[in-house]
């Protein structure tokens, strides 16, 4: 969502004296100058879905902040995000946005060190491709890990919620004029050149053996979550792991957000839906070359309003089946709908 800018001038009159400009990093700042003390955050995951921003998810991040100093991070862009959500959440002591726009960048001792000084974190959107070929085995990695590690609060939307999970879809093998994988050509072949998954960029406890997608219903993308899910579960072709130990997933609209807690417990908030996804007991290939074929898979769905466990992975959920046959889902649904 395209934020109104500060001018020029006040940005640079607000970017702390620790801050370096020869570098191809970009970091704006509006508040205190200095670091909030006395800071309390408190841990928590905004999985955000995408689209417009969500006031009550930043609230909900912002109060996790403690009262001290949430950070922006992005690849691209600008500091658009930084009025918003000042006036959003003036408790906060300062909101800053850091551009790290490639490894260089990554490096530059100063961009980890603001990662480490952050009370709360929140990834944006864009092209997660980005931040997995410019951040990933570099100190930004390290940073935003330690920062996990000690219960600072972090959220993601759209592409930052696409590496919030053990497992991520890296879109690393998309094109400029085509960025959205759908399902049907996922599902068309499941080793395609652009299914290109990802692990262990961040590391939630929480969300270990999860990937997570976004836009979800709006762009169409169950047939490739299913997919994903038909891999991750069957590398290369091999027999599935026995039950509970398989990778989950998890899928949240557009216009919505999953509020998790540390120990699992999660809400479902904004104008849409959350779909928690399992293979338990399911059977199938996928294989080289030849529609996907898999299934069941068990989907839980949670309205907005609603809660769901990841630990126990169960909730206040509507409950069907899937299964794909040669690249066609179907569903146990009423009308066959897969969402």
């Amino acid at each position: 969502m395209k934020r109104a800018c500060l001018p020029v001038v006040a940005l640079l009159a607000i970017i702390p004296a620790f801050a370096q400009t020869d570098h191809s990093h970009k970091y704006f700042r509006v508040g205190n100058t200095a670091g909030a003390a006395n800071a309390k955050p408190r841990a928590g995951h905004a999985l955000m879905g995408g689209g417009t921003d969500l006031d009550e998810a930043f609230r909900w991040l912002c109060d996790r902040a403690g009262g001290g100093d949430l950070l922006v991070l992005r690849a691209t862009g600008d500091d658009d995000y930084n009025p918003y959500i000042s006036k959003l959440c003036p408790a906060l002591n300062s909101v800053a946005t850091l551009l790290i726009p490639d490894r260089a960048a990554a490096e530059d001792p100063f961009v980890a060190k603001a990662i480490k000084a952050a009370s709360a974190v929140f990834i944006s959107g864009g092209d997660q491709s980005n931040y997995i070929n410019f951040w990933m085995n570099t100190p930004v990695q390290q940073a935003l890990n330690d920062d996990i590690a000690r219960g600072i609060p972090l959220g993601g939307t759209s592409a930052g919620l696409a590496v919030m999970g053990e497992w991520a879809y890296s879109a690393q093998g998309d094109k400029p004029d085509d960025p959205n994988l759908t399902g049907k050509l996922a599902m068309a072949d499941p080793f395609g050149s652009r299914i290109t998954l990802m692990h262990g960029f961040l590391h939630f406890p929480i969300l270990a053996g999860i990937i997570t997608d976004t836009h979800f219903a709006r762009r169409d993308r169950m047939g490739r979550l299913l997919l994903f899910l038909a891999r991750l579960n069957e590398p290369d072709e091999k027999p599935l792991p026995p039950p509970g130990l398989g990778i989950r997933g998890v899928g949240v609209e557009q216009g919505a957000a999953v509020l998790v807690e540390p120990d699992g417990a999660a809400r479902v908030i904004g104008r849409g839906a959350a779909y928690f996804i399992d293979v338990h007991g399911a059977t199938g290939a996928a294989t080289r070359g030849k529609p996907l074929t898999f299934g069941p898979y068990s989907v839980q769905k949670v309205a907005s309003g609603h809660k769901f466990d990841l630990a126990t992975w169960s909730g206040e959920a509507a409950k069907y089946d899937l299964n794909v046959e040669r690249g066609a889902i179907k569903s146990t649904q009423p009308g066959g709908s897969v969402y």
